[in-house]
């Protein structure tokens, strides 16, 4: 018994040692005032006005056709060699159906992305090919940016990806006589305007007796 009682005191002793050192921390001011400034910036967060959204934008279905029948060549900005981006599937899908591709990123400048050679920005693309469309997989703040590349050259068209809108790329493009898509992806609208869409169940919303 003395024993047990003996290594028990310790142990007995240990436990309040840390209990005391635990309340100390618990009891200071730092730590006494950590939960009310994380509720604070909960509240601030929550408080935050929602992203104001945009009205949709229409587009009549002939328009597409055409902006699309009068594109051979495709700069594609923010191309990617990775199989499961976005880019490289609407790359992929571009070549099948004829276009040609030119892919767009400086971070794969000197590589080849479905057999094209990749360019740092639209203005390294070589004068001997004539792009026809630049079609932008980047975010809106860089759109004036690129939307004056494509100006100087001579693209016919400017094209935004889905999420994609700015109305500063949008007026120095059409100031040049170009022409502008917005928040629209040609390989989305390529399927659905040629019935390619209804082979997977799809309502394109495109009748047709063909």
């Amino acid at each position: 018994m003395r024993r047990i009682l003996a290594t028990a005191a310790p142990l007995a002793a240990r436990g309040l040692a840390q209990a005391t050192r635990r309340a100390a921390v618990l009891s200071s001011p730092s730590v006494r005032g950590a939960p009310a400034a994380w509720g604070s910036q909960r509240r601030h967060f929550s408080a935050q006005a929602p992203k104001e959204e945009l009205p949709p934008l229409v587009y009549e279905d002939s328009f597409i056709k055409e902006t699309l029948a009068q594109a051979r060549t495709i700069a594609l900005v923010g191309a990617s060699a990775n199989w499961n981006r976005p880019s490289f599937f609407a790359m992929k899908y571009l070549q099948a159906k004829g276009y040609r591709v030119i892919p767009v990123n400086p971070a794969a400048a000197g590589k080849t992305i479905l057999g094209e050679e990749c360019y740092k920005d639209v203005m390294s693309i070589p004068e001997s090919v004539t792009v026809d469309m630049v079609d932008c997989f980047r975010s809106s703040e860089h759109m004036p940016g690129i939307a004056k590349e494509a100006v100087t050259r001579g693209a016919k068209v400017l094209w935004m990806q889905l999420g994609v809108r700015s109305e500063e790329a949008k007026v120095i493009a059409e100031a040049a006589g170009m022409t502008v898509v917005q928040d629209r992806c040609p390989k989305i609208e390529f399927s659905r305007l040629f019935g390619e869409l209804g082979w997977h169940g799809f309502n394109s919303g495109v009748i047709s007796s063909k």
